[in-house]
């Protein structure tokens, strides 16, 4: 099934499709080591990955081609936001659902609200890893 919209391969490892049309994550949450950079960043500094995260997303959404800037550095409105929320109610992960929401929206990657709220509250960073995992396959697809 292909993915259509602007933007490059939104299905690079070519993950086949199930019945209702959606696929499993290219990388699985708990393959965060991989991007071992990442995901220590995303454990010290969360509001910071969030923050590129969400600039990729909505730069590769408006523009179909990858935010030159990788998603700036990440010190912006809402990594501030995330690290109110973070370190004084410890609720950032709050914002991390409707990001990892529109990832699997873009991808046609299968879950729901109740997946996405788990994965953002009991696992940040490897959660936060994927989506820029994610991100990057298509990233990489149109030459960044």
């Amino acid at each position: 099934m292909a993915v259509g919209g602007g933007g490059g391969n939104r299905n690079v490892k070519n993950i086949p499709f199930n019945p209702s049309g959606k696929r499993e994550w290219s990388h699985g949450l708990c393959d965060c080591f991989a991007d071992f950079g990442t995901c220590c960043f995303a454990y010290l500094c969360p509001c910071m990955v969030y923050s590129q995260v969400k600039h990729r997303l909505e730069y590769l959404n408006t523009h179909g081609r990858p935010d030159p800037n990788h998603g700036g550095s990440g010190f912006d409105g809402d990594c501030f936001l995330h690290g109110c929320l973070t370190f004084c109610l410890g609720a950032g992960w709050i914002l991390q659902i409707g990001n990892r929401s529109s990832v699997r929206n873009r991808y046609n990657i299968d879950g729901g609200a109740c997946g996405d709220c788990c994965s953002a509250c009991f696992c940040t960073p490897c959660e936060l890893t994927q989506e820029s995992r994610e991100l990057e396959l298509e990233e990489r697809s149109l030459g960044a």
